[in-house]
């Protein structure tokens, strides 16, 4: 639990998150069947029963707050005005269909245009990750903060699909920020994010994806000491990329993307 009082807000997500979680784990590794969406991207049972939880709870507990989900749908525009919340069911649904446990429960809540608390849930590790505002990031209940690299030539770089990367015409970029880094590693999905907010990572770049993929991820690299933007540098999560890292070295890298 965290290290200080829990907001309604905060207790009430990482309760929703953890309950998702057994849903999913309850289908975990047992030759689930996967649909193809619309978009082309995969979808199994559990994606829709863990967003109808979280759905069903919010609107139990906050009925008066928006939603917008992967599965279900909602107002994929930016809001002014009100309180959101954004859920991504399972994120890594690649990886769950094939009982690879590198997936998480991703849920953000939105208030007046303004990411405020995120949580990243990983039921198969028992990995919880959470920020909310002006309190710090933690994992598991623990304080966490980005590392202290201040060079390119000393990180290590974490990257999402390739395919993406590639189809988005950023692969001379990519290979540049490859040549000037030291380590270079594809976790994808939340690992990829996670090892920055604890500091085993300096950057991690995410391309073609979507607001519920990369909200909680904002609030929860910048509680931790680090910073999030978009390739152009705003701070938008509704873009669909972003780069996050320590803060130090963000200027290096987004100076590459951006050329």
């Amino acid at each position: 639990m965290p290290e200080m009082e829990s907001s309604p807000d905060l207790s009430f997500a990482l309760d929703v998150c953890r309950r998702a979680g057994v849903v999913a784990m309850d289908h975990f590794d047992r030759d689930i069947e996967v649909e193809e969406k619309s978009d082309g991207t995969p979808v199994t049972a559990a994606d829709k029963q863990c967003e109808r939880l979280i759905r069903e709870a919010i609107a139990e507990r906050f009925p008066e707050d928006a939603i917008l989900g992967e599965e279900e749908g909602g107002n994929l525009a930016p809001v002014s005005k009100g309180r959101r919340w954004i859920i991504d069911p399972i994120d890594g649904t690649y990886n769950y269909a094939r009982a690879v446990p590198i997936f998480s429960t991703l849920l953000s809540l939105e208030k007046d245009g303004e990411i405020v608390l995120g949580v990243v849930y990983n039921p198969a590790a028992d990995e919880i990750f959470w920020a909310e505002k002006g309190t710090g990031a933690f994992r598991n209940g623990k304080r966490i903060k980005v590392s202290k690299i201040s060079e390119m030539k000393n990180s290590q770089f974490n990257f999402g699909a390739l395919n993406r990367v590639q189809a988005m015409g950023l692969w001379d970029a990519f290979s540049e920020l490859i040549k000037n880094t030291v380590r270079q590693r594809g976790f994808g999905d939340y690992l990829g994010f996670a090892h920055v907010f604890e500091g085993k990572a300096e950057a991690h770049l995410e391309v073609g994806v979507k607001v519920w993929d990369l909200a909680p991820m904002k609030i929860i690299v910048e509680e931790a000491g680090g910073e999030f933007s978009d390739l152009s540098g705003g701070k938008s999560v509704y873009t669909g990329s972003c780069l996050i890292s320590n803060g130090l070295v963000h200027s290096q890298f987004l100076g590459i993307l951006k050329r």
